[in-house]
C-alpha cells in the first residue's frame, strides 16, 4: 500500500499582517520538515514511487523558494528593528539567528542534491546514516531557531515596529513573492 503525502493547507493570513504572515511561514516550515522526515523513513523502508517523488519535490520547492524569502523578510525587516537596541539579550539573539540562517543554508546544500535526485523516476533510495543525521541536524536547528523567533524576537520587533514600518514590510514581502511567483 502506497503512503500518501498530502499537500499543505496554508493558514489564511494576508500580507497586511506581516508578523502573522511570518508565524504562518513557521507552520509551513514545521510541516515541510515533518514531510522530509516521513519521506526519508518511507524511502528507507519502501523505496521510491510517484508519491515520494512528489513529496521530495514539495520539500525541495519549500526550502528552495519560500524559506529563502522568509529569511530575507527577517533579515530586511525584523532583525534591523532590534539589532541596534539596548537589550543585549535581544541583540545577541538576532546575531545568533543571522548565523543560523547561514548554517541552515549550508545544511540545506547537502540535502538539496538528494531531494533533486529523488524527484526522478529512476532515483536510488540512498538513505544512510549521514543523510539521516544531516536531516535531523537541519530540523533541530530550525526548531530552536523558530522558538527563539516566536518567543523573543518577533514579539520584541512587533512592539518596536510602527505603522509605517509594518506597511513597508507588508508591501516588500508581497512584492518580492510576486516577483518570485511564490506565496
Amino acid at each position: 500500500m502506497a503512503t500518501t503525502f498530502p499537500g499543505f493547507d496554508t493558514p489564511a493570513v494576508g500580507f497586511e499582517q506581516p508578523f502573522e504572515m511570518l508565524r504562518a511561514c513557521h507552520e509551513r516550515v514545521r510541516r515541510s520538515l515533518a514531510l522530509l522526515a516521513r519521506l526519508i523513513d518511507h524511502v528507507a523502508a519502501h523505496g521510491h514511487d510517484a508519491n515520494t517523488r512528489s513529496a521530495a519535490a514539495d520539500v525541495l520547492r519549500y526550502f528552495e523558494q519560500a524559506a529563502p524569502l522568509h529569511h530575507e523578510d527577517e533579515e530586511r525587516h525584523v532583525f534591523p528593528l532590534l539589532a541596534a537596541g539596548s537589550d543585549a539579550g535581544i541583540v545577541a539573539a538576532v546575531a545568533g539567528l543571522r548565523a543560523e540562517h547561514r548554517h541552515m543554508e549550508s545544511l540545506w546544500g547537502g540535502l538539496r542534491g538528494v531531494l533533486r535526485a529523488w524527484t526522478q523516476p529512476d532515483a536510488a533510495p540512498g538513505v544512510d546514516a549521514p543523510l539521516r543525521a544531516q536531516a535531523a541536524a537541519f530540523a533541530a536547528l530550525y526548531a530552536g531557531h523558530l522558538r527563539t523567533e516566536e518567543s523573543v524576537v518577533f514579539p520584541a520587533a512587533e512592539a518596536r515596529a510602527n505603522a509605517s514600518q509594518r506597511t513597508a514590510m507588508s508591501i516588500d514581502m508581497e512584492q518580492r513573492r510576486r516577483a518570485a511567483a511564490v506565496c
